[in-house]
């Protein structure tokens, strides 16, 4: 719990960092683009002044200076329109449209909306209005934001995948090792236990006894090839899903509460899975387990399986206490749990033998507080049975 306390925390520092780190840049960005677009207005007024001072000078004035200006536009897009309205000169626009009065019309509009026009002013008279646009490097530069953010959000994508890619590397090479460990330490003292049994046999004990040691022995069995599976890629074979539920659902019916009401709503036909059986029988039980403890004890448990197309539907249905929203997908998180003395591992357990061994889904269908909840698991039909 602490791990995953720490964990969340951690991404939400990321989040927020990143955040306030695109907002600087965005504002920077935005900040830039002022100032260039201001340093092309001083441009087209100090142009406005040009054009005002070579209209009014005199034959023997150095108009070198007001000339440069006039011809130093190669960049920003520019009308320049009477009084009238009659378009007088131009600059940075395409000569073969300009002939055409709707376009320099709507040219003029899309001006306006980007700055303001300026006025060719003498003898406090308007001669002639500027109009102009952006430059396509100032248009280019308004786009610099969203590369930007493109590539944090790139740099981001790669650094979570990453950061999961190696998360579930270790926690998959743990529950490896965890698990064959697990079944290797099962093995020492069921082997010794067998033997006794045997020995016992011989001492003519009472042969009830020795039938309940065995079955014990047959449980811990099990539990130890479940451990020994789930460590490495478990072997799949085509199986009757109706059967094997049928036999996780009598066994753990006959070990429960009679307080609870146990339903099992199956086809009467045989529906054939890629199934390991031991790990199949792992996650039904913890589905169970974790309804029973649900009800606490006192209740209706059901199970359905039911075939749409080639998918096949396993319901888990309880009328407990029900799952938060906000918890539907933490309980499938290693550490996370709401019971006292809990490990927090059933549902992660479960969730890596349906979708990462048998290719499947498993999720929380629906809950509701104090009503119950239903988990769903998700199967592919064998096609080559």
């Amino acid at each position: 719990m602490v791990f995953r306390k720490n964990n969340n925390a951690f991404r939400w520092v990321m989040v927020i960092a990143s955040f306030i780190i695109v907002t600087l840049i965005l504002w920077k960005t935005y900040e830039f683009f002022q100032h260039f677009k201001e340093e092309e207005r001083t441009k087209m007024e100090n142009w406005a002044f040009a054009q005002s001072t070579l209209i009014n000078s005199s034959t023997n004035e150095n108009l070198e200076l007001p000339l440069k200006i006039l011809t130093s536009n190669t960049s920003t897009p520019m009308l320049v329109v009477d009084p009238a309205g009659n378009l007088t000169s131009f600059n940075n626009i395409n000569e073969s449209k300009i002939s055409d009065a709707l376009y320099v019309n709507k040219l003029i509009n899309t001006f306006k909306q980007e700055n303001k026009p300026i006025p060719v002013i003498i003898d406090k008279k308007v001669i002639s209005t500027i109009y102009y646009g952006n430059s396509d490097l100032l248009n280019k530069l308004k786009y610099y934001p969203l590369a930007l953010l493109l590539i944090v959000i790139l740099f981001v994508a790669v650094i979570f995948f990453f950061y999961s890619s190696t998360k579930n590397a270790t926690q998959n090479k743990l529950w490896s090792g965890m698990a064959k460990e697990t079944a290797h330490q099962i093995g020492t003292p069921l082997s010794s236990l067998i033997g006794w049994t045997e020995i016992l046999k011989s001492e003519h004990v009472n042969p009830e006894y020795i039938n309940e040691i065995e079955k014990d022995i047959d449980r811990l069995q099990t539990i130890t090839e479940r451990f020994s599976k789930i460590g490495s890629l478990p072997k799949l074979e085509v199986t009757d899903i109706i059967e094997e539920t049928i036999n996780s659902f009598d066994y753990l019916k006959s070990r429960s509460s009679k307080l609870i009401n146990f339903e099992l709503n199956v086809p009467n036909e045989e529906i054939p899975v890629h199934l390991n059986k031991q790990l199949y029988s792992w996650v039904i039980e913890n589905l169970v387990k974790n309804a029973i403890d649900a009800m606490k004890g006192r209740g209706t448990l059901s199970i359905d399986i039911s075939q749409l197309e080639n998918n096949i539907k396993v319901h888990v249905s309880d009328t407990g206490k029900g799952i938060p929203k906000k918890d539907f997908k933490n309980i499938f998180e290693p550490g996370f749990t709401t019971k006292k003395r809990g490990w927090g591992l059933g549902m992660s357990l479960s969730k890596r033998i349906i979708e990462d061994f048998h290719h499947g889904k498993i999720k929380v269908l629906q809950s509701e507080k104090d009503k119950g909840t239903t988990m769903e698991i998700i199967l592919k039909r064998a096609t080559n049975a």
